[in-house]
């Protein structure tokens, strides 16, 4: 059973920059497409990005899509996502997950989750 754990997260002021990273133990995720999703409170989890198998097809929320990139080094298990000239309206707990199967937006295809890691944008 793959387990991802996020770390990263953190209190940041409005325009600063994070990378949050997901580390997968009890298996690879080298064949699987790995997701960053994010939930703020009273809100439904959203897609933020994805990159496939492959390491170069990549997907982006239009909300990320020019300040947010997504990276994978398979030899760590390890999935990155930068952000950059972060927005209050990043503020949320974000998640990684991996699909073995598809790459996709959808929450459904995933697989398997972690417990996510809290962003917080300060004004």
């Amino acid at each position: 059973q793959v387990q991802l754990l996020e770390s990263g997260g953190g209190l940041v002021q409005t325009g600063a920059s994070l990378t949050l990273a997901c580390t997968a133990s009890g298996g690879t995720v080298s064949g699987s497409a790995m997701g960053w999703f994010r939930q703020a409170p009273g809100k439904a989890r959203e897609f933020v990005a994805a990159i496939k198998w492959d390491g170069r097809t990549t997907d982006y929320a239009d909300s990320v899509a020019d300040r947010f990139t997504i990276s994978r080094d398979d030899a760590k298990n390890t999935v990155y996502l930068q952000m950059s000239s972060l927005k209050q309206e990043d503020t949320a707990v974000y998640y990684c997950a991996a699909d073995r199967v598809r790459f996709s937006r959808g929450p459904l295809n995933y697989d398997f989750w972690g417990q996510g890691t809290q962003v917080t944008v300060s004004s």
